[in-house]
């Protein structure tokens, strides 16, 4: 059922700095996310072996500064992953098709840490790269 981490998203008010930080230890921009206006608000970067450290944009830094916001993992049956997780009294999302033409479905963990649930399709964005266009402002 499990097959592996997915991806860990973060925060940043800087994408070219973290886009370039990432390429030092190897990584590629496997695909962008733009808004309506054309923006570049975020972006896969691409590790290797279908791991992926997901960049989005922030309007302000936090004290801390970027933060992660939640980590994926990736499964082959993530609707019987749901069945499982609701009949144990998790509550979990429906699942859906994502802009990123991969099923997703979510649920936070007992300390409230945010996971998705991913299961690629033959035109996930995460396999064929490109942009994917979404309603987002920072």
């Amino acid at each position: 059922m499990l097959i592996r981490l997915a991806h860990v998203c973060i925060e940043t008010t800087d994408l070219a700095a973290t886009e370039r930080f990432y390429e030092l230890l190897g990584a590629k921009r496997q695909f962008e996310f733009r808004n309506f206006q054309d923006e570049l608000i975020g972006m896969y970067l691409y590790f290797g072996e279908d791991t992926f450290i997901e960049v989005v944009l922030i309007g302000a830094s936090k004290p801390d500064g970027g933060a992660l916001v939640h980590f994926a993992l990736e499964l082959d049956d993530i609707d019987t992953l749901v069945v499982k997780l609701n009949a144990a009294g998790v509550a979990t999302s429906e699942k859906e098709l994502g802009a990123d033409h991969t099923w997703m479905a979510t649920c936070h963990d007992p300390n409230g840490i945010f996971i998705e649930f991913h299961q690629y399709t033959h035109q996930s964005l995460q396999k064929t790269g490109g942009m994917c266009r979404l309603d987002y402002t920072p």
